[in-house]
């Protein structure tokens, strides 16, 4: 995959067929999309490509929200090479690029500069200056520019449609399989170990305090069933995220202790899928007490099954 972030380092060689949008999560209603470029560009000879913006425009137009993202960077170019995707745009959401209109975009940038030959987007996508870009200024700009539009129906699981602020919500509310189920893959996180208190080294059950990246999502505060990628292998593990309420902790921290795992892994980068939520987080009246829930969430994960 070849991933853009200015147009001007593209230089056309076949025609595109292109989808645009945040593509946050790259969930199974991006999924769908993308299968359709794929099917569209074998049968049409286009190379596939998908125009996407970094950072997220929420950013530029309410630099005080705290918004936090299921995808960094680094995912989404993982995620769109693991589907096939062949050019990958990720533009800057600039001054200059928030003032084209809906139509200057289509014009200036899709036809003019990426020679878009099919387009494809989502079932409730805007875009350009005001939002004054959608599907019925694509259908009308299609027969004079010279290229095809479609418009993709949205993604249900149970009745609901999958979108990115719903994965949001579940993984806010713990529940787990149900944004891994709309994700079609495990939700992780990724980070660096870093030094912490120590203390569950004093209790046995010594963990791995991860730095994650800043625009992040993690879900809500609690306990996890997880898996866990370090040094090219793969572990089960029992992960939390919160502040520690038994031994009076303020900074939210994540930690993970790795079954059946020894070792030195400070400085290590470590991913963590979440398979499972197993309990909110518990303030307990001593050690002694969270020992006790420790070793039955070790039981859990051992019994959990991949």
């Amino acid at each position: 995959m070849k991933v853009f972030k200015n147009f001007n380092d593209y230089t056309p060689q076949k025609p595109l067929a292109l989808s645009l949008g945040m593509f946050d999560g790259v969930h199974l209603g991006h999924k769908s999309i993308i299968d359709e470029l794929i099917k569209v560009g074998s049968e049409n000879n286009l190379e596939t490509a998908v125009l996407t913006f970094w950072p997220h425009p929420r950013f530029v137009f309410n630099p005080n929200e705290d918004l936090k993202l299921l995808n960094t960077r680094e995912e989404k170019k993982f995620l769109m090479e693991k589907y096939n995707i062949e050019n990958l745009f990720l533009k800057e959401f600039d001054e200059e690029f928030r003032n084209l209109t809906g139509e200057e975009f289509v014009r200036q940038i899709l036809v003019d500069k990426l020679n878009v030959k099919y387009l494809i987007i989502g079932y409730d996508h805007s875009f350009g200056k005001n939002k004054s870009g959608n599907f019925k200024l694509l259908q009308e700009l299609s027969k004079e520019l010279g290229f095809e539009v479609e418009q993709m129906e949205a993604i249900n699981i149970h009745e609901n449609n999958i979108s990115s602020t719903k994965v949001r919500n579940a993984l806010l509310e713990g529940n787990i399989k149900q944004a891994n189920e709309m994700l079609g893959y495990p939700y992780s996180v990724s980070g660096t170990v870093v030094h912490g208190k120590k203390i569950g080294r004093t209790i046995g059950y010594p963990t791995a305090n991860i730095e994650t990246d800043s625009i992040k999502l993690l879900p809500k505060k609690g306990a996890y069933i997880v898996e866990v990628f370090v040094k090219n292998q793969q572990y089960k593990g029992m992960l939390s995220i919160g502040t520690n309420p038994t031994v009076n902790g303020e900074k939210l921290t994540v930690e993970v202790y790795i079954l059946d795992f020894e070792g030195d892994i400070y400085d290590e980068q470590i991913t963590v899928k979440f398979r499972d939520y197993l309990h909110d987080e518990i303030k307990f009246e001593g050690l002694e007490k969270l020992i006790e829930r420790l070793d039955e969430d070790k039981r859990l994960a051992e019994e959990f099954e991949f």
